[in-house]
Formats: C-alpha cells, sequence, structure tokens
C-alpha cells in the first residue's frame, strides 16, 4: 500500500491541474482517517515515539485555517482538529525570514543564538558545492550550537534523521550542522550523462556526501518523467468555491495573475516553474515518504527525525499575495497533499509510535494597495536601496565606499573605521540616519540596540524580537522598525520580514498520543517546539535554550 500511495502521489505531483484529495470528492467530503490511528490508544499510547514527523509550511499564515477551515478535509484539517493547537504562537524574533525561521524551528533558539540572521547570511557556501548541479554551494558553516537531532544522538547513537525541502535552507538549518540525509531541489540539476532526460532533482552538497544516494537518484528519474506531462495549474473546486477576485493586476507584478497558469514547453524553464506551483510541496512529501521507507525511519527501537519543509505556500504567497484566489487554491491543495502523506505514513508506521509537529517559519503581509482581510489601507512598500540612497550618494562624495554603510532587512551596519578616514564621524552619521527614518511615512522606529533594551519587552513585542534577533558579536548601528503591513521592498511581490504580528504570528500543532487535543490560548514560540519534543522522546538537550516545554499540551505520564 505504501508504494502505491507513493506512486500516486508521484503521478499526482506532474498534474496540479487535477484534484489531488485521497479519499475526498471535489466537494470536500470528509476524508477518511486511517485505520492504524484507533491505534492511538490504549496500553500502548504512552510508549515513548518511535518516529517524529516535523513539518515547516513556508509562509503559512494561522488564518488561513479560519478561512479555508470547512474546506480542510485533509491533512491541515486532520492536524488542526486532533492536535494541540495554539492560537497564539510566535516567530519571537524580528527579521522574519525563511532561514532565521527554519534555524529557530528544532533548535529552541532565537537567531541571536543560532547565528541565522537572514536569508543572505543563512546557507551559501562555495565551499560545499551540490552534486551534480552547478546551482551555489550550501551548508549550515553558519549555524551555531545544536539541534533536537544532535540531542538525539546523543541519547542513542543510532538514531538518524532525513530533511527535505525545496528550499535548500529549508532542508539544511531544521537539522543544524548534524550530517544526516539532507535533500532540496534545484532546477538546475542534471543526471550524470543525461540520463533522467529533463533537468532538475532533488541533491544535496558536498558538505554531507560525495555522490548522491542511489535511491534519490532513482526518484529523480522516476519524477522527472512524470513531472512534465501537466500543461496547467487549475483551481481545484468549481469557481463558486473561492469568494477571491481571479482578477487582481497588481498579482505576479502584472502577469499572468488569472486562472488556468500555464507550465512551459521549455524543459529548463517547466524545471524552474515547478518550484511556484502547488505540485512541488506533493512531490517533496512523495520524496519524504521514499526516504521514509527506504532509510527505515521509525522502525525502531530508536526514535528517528523526519523533517519537511513545504515552500509552495511562500512562492504563491509572494507571486500573488494572501488574498488571492491562488493563494487559497494552494491551501486547498497543500491540505489534500498532507491527507494522502499522513494515509501512507499511517498504512506501515504505527500511529501510537509517531508525533507529528507542524508549524511555519513566517507570515506575509497583504500587497499594500490591494484590498485585504487586513487593515493595510495606505500602507506602502518600503525600499531600502531607496531610503539607504541619499546617505551612499554623501559618502562617495567624499570617497567613502559604499560597503561601509550598509541597510538591509531594517538592520544598519557600518564600518567605523572606514568613515573615519573619509572625515565621517559614525554617531553623527547613524543619529542623523535615525531621524531621516522616523520621519519618512511608514517607519514606526529607528533605535539603537541600547535603546531597544531600555524598553518594557513584557509588552513590546517590537523591542522582544529585536533583542532576540542580534547575536551580541554583530555589531549593529540602528533597527528600524516598519509600521504594520509596511513590508521592506520594491513593490514587485508580496512579502514578509518585519517584526510585526503578520509576519510573526504562525500556526503551531503538536499531534499525536503524547498531546492533549485542543486549542491553547497561552502564548507560544516556535523556539518551544524543539525542548517540548525533546521532553515527549525523555532526551535533555544538550544546551541552555530560549523555549521551555509546552507541558500543558501534555498528557500526564
Amino acid at each position: 500500500m505504501a508504494r502505491s500511495l507513493l506512486r500516486l502521489l508521484l503521478r499526482r505531483a506532474a498534474l496540479p491541474a487535477a484534484a489531488l484529495a485521497l479519499s475526498t470528492t471535489r466537494g470536500g467530503a470528509q476524508q477518511r482517517p486511517a485505520a492504524s490511528e484507533s491505534r492511538t490508544t490504549g496500553p500502548d499510547s504512552s510508549t515513548r515515539p518511535t518516529l517524529v514527523v516535523f513539518i515547516t509550511v513556508d509562509q503559512l499564515r494561522p488564518d488561513y485555517f479560519t478561512r479555508f477551515g470547512p474546506q480542510l478535509s485533509g491533512g491541515l484539517g486532520r492536524l488542526a482538529r486532533g492536535g494541540a493547537a495554539f492560537a497564539r504562537a510566535y516567530q519571537d524574533h524580528a527579521i522574519t525570514e525563511t532561514a532565521p525561521g527554519h534555524a529557530s524551528t528544532l533548535s529552541g533558539r532565537f537567531p541571536r543564538g543560532t547565528g541565522i540572521v537572514t536569508n543572505a547570511a543563512g546557507v551559501g557556501d562555495l565551499q560545499a558545492p551540490l552534486i551534480n548541479s552547478r546551482g551555489p554551494g550550501a551548508s549550515p558553516f553558519r549555524f551555531r550550537g545544536s539541534t533536537l537531532i544532535d540531542w538525539m544522538r546523543t541519547r542513542d547513537p543510532r538514531t538518524r534523521a532525513l530533511s527535505v525541502s525545496r528550499k535548500d535552507r529549508g532542508a539544511i538549518l531544521p537539522l543544524g550542522r548534524a550530517k544526516q540525509s539532507v535533500f532540496w531541489y534545484d532546477p538546475d540539476y542534471a543526471a550524470p550523462g543525461g540520463s533522467g532526460g529533463s533537468p532538475g532533482g532533488f541533491t544535496t552538497s558536498r558538505y554531507y556526501a560525495d555522490t548522491l544516494p542511489t535511491w534519490v537518484a532513482r526518484f529523480d528519474a522516476r519524477a522527472a518523467a512524470a513531472r512534465f506531462t501537466g500543461d496547467s495549474w487549475q483551481p481545484l473546486l468549481p469557481a463558486s468555491a473561492y469568494p477571491e477576485p481571479d482578477s487582481v493586476p497588481v498579482e505576479h507584478n502584472g502577469t499572468d495573475f488569472v486562472f488556468p497558469h500555464l507550465l512551459p514547453n521549455d524543459p529548463k524553464q517547466r524545471a524552474a516553474e515547478l518550484t511556484q506551483v502547488p505540485a512541488m510541496d506533493s512531490l517533496t512529501l512523495a520524496l519524504a515518504l521514499e526516504g521514509l521507507r527506504t532509510l527505515d525511519l521509525g522502525a525502531g527501537p530508536q526514535p528517528d527525525l523526519l523533517a519537511i519543509s513545504l515552500s509552495t505556500t511562500d512562492a504563491v504567497g509572494h507571486r500573488y499575495g494572501p488574498d488571492s484566489r491562488e493563494l487559497h487554491d494552494q491551501v486547498l491543495r497543500l491540505d489534500r497533499y498532507l491527507g494522502a502523506f499522513l494515509d501512507s505514513l499511517y498504512a506501515f508506521r504505527d500511529s501510537s509510535r509517531v508525533v507529528i509537529a507542524l508549524t511555519a517559519d513566517h507570515g506575509v503581509a497583504p500587497y499594500p494597495g490591494v484590498r485585504s482581510a487586513d487593515p493595510n489601507q495606505g500602507a506602502r512598500f518600503l525600499d531600502p536601496a531607496k531610503l539607504a540612497a541619499p546617505t551612499l550618494a554623501a559618502l562617495a562624495k567624499r570617497g567613502v565606499a559604499g560597503d561601509a554603510f550598509r541597510f538591509n532587512d531594517g538592520v544598519l551596519q557600518v564600518d567605523r573605521a572606514a568613515l573615519a578616514r573619509g572625515g565621517v564621524n559614525a554617531d553623527s552619521l547613524v543619529r542623523a540616519f535615525a531621524a531621516t527614518m522616523r520621519a519618512t511615512p511608514g517607519v514606526m522606529r529607528a533605535e539603537t540596540l541600547a535603546e531597544v533594551a531600555r524598553r518594557d519587552t513584557t509588552r513590546d513585542d517590537v523591542a522582544r524580537r529585536w533583542l532576540h534577533m542580534i547575536p551580541a558579536d554583530v555589531d549593529v548601528a540602528l533597527v528600524v522598525t516598519p509600521r504594520p503591513y509596511w513590508p521592506w521592498g520594491n513593490g514587485t511581490y508580496a512579502t514578509h520580514g518585519i517584526p510585526q504580528e503578520h509576519d510573526a504570528h504562525v500556526p503551531l500543532i503538536l499531534y499525536g498520543p503524547p498531546f492533549r487535543a485542543g486549542r491553547y490560548a497561552r502564548m507560544a514560540r516556535v523556539v518551544d517546539m524543539g525542548p517540548t519534543l525533546a521532553a515527549v522522546l525523555g532526551v535533555p538537550p544538550t544546551e541552555r535554550l530560549d523555549g521551555r516545554v509546552l507541558r500543558e499540551a501534555m498528557r500526564q505520564r
């Protein structure tokens, strides 16, 4: 049965226009629970898990569960209704991007501890080239400290982990520096000797291995042929099921913003476009199932870890925004994909020995100027390059190089020695730039970290998130915080990255026998998930953490 479900997922991954629900109807009928789920109570329900499945959905906002709830008949709905769900859960740091968010998922620590502060300073590594690809190298060499898999292996060296994603940072950072099985999709991947016939596939870097495992190469070869049979992305349900208009020209930078979305005929272009459509999530889950079976994860007696990062919600959210019909359809498809994945998982792993955790790396703001359920009236994009341009021009006249004044992601860093050589007082420059920022429409505040530290961080969410963000050895001259719904960017796509509610608020769900199903009102943070899963496994962390154990959601042993 597991093999047949895997083949079904592969077929569906190739057909983004099809209705992808397993055991569902086009109208969204309830999915039949897997038979093995009935074994989640009884004498064995208190035994420690042999498999942790950690799912990060890139850019999944928690309000999607409310907005689309009646239509979620698959995995998202099952986890939300049957798990311990925290309504006030946050990525409690300031730069709400993919790399910092993923680094916090299983480390139990904020970016100030992991050292992963931005996407740009995430996993790129020229010394770790990809296998069978000319794409940029990647590794966790910037990551500091340990994660759940390290604690698990310290307790039992037989423990293994598999991490898969469309994105390199989504696959790498949940495991930290651990050299386990880590794979991500690369449109430039090409099988040796031209086998497989089409570009694109899952690969890894030489940080992890010198060659691609046979099972991954075979998966790529099968998927390469399958994914090129679909021609378009069509809505899963009838148009009447989507209240969102399908005619908003600002979406996708004014191009291809109406269903259906046709896929390119050129194989190389189609391999790249696959990262932007729902089928990518189906393919990622299929790889996770194949790896689980091949590596025999979760068979015991030791606990194993399967980390899955699903990236298409982020791609669709950026292109079309959180209020689009495309985003709505993507979440419905993700729900069906996860339902098929859970059915397959429970078909060959006892659900009484499996725990599942789900969260997101960040949220997203609506397109400024587009009518939204969010109060974004009057909001506009703030372009860091334009804001810094006058200062850079003045410095250039003094012969000061541009890298002496770096402003991005709301963070200003200066090279004091370079400024001094140009006759510029760094403190005066920073004060002047801070005053300019405070006078800029859409900027809420600009302050030094010393000024941030003097605020009441129990009540001031923004201040607390900035203090959680910056490592002690990173010299930051100023941090700038936009007002809610004023994102950093140049206006070409919806985005995230600021310390406001819409970007920091994420779902947090714990599912399985150790947890008490229900909604919890107490605030939780994503950094609480690592220590909570460690407590369930009976595994002590090997270092001091920022997160706490969410004991209110745990059953008494």
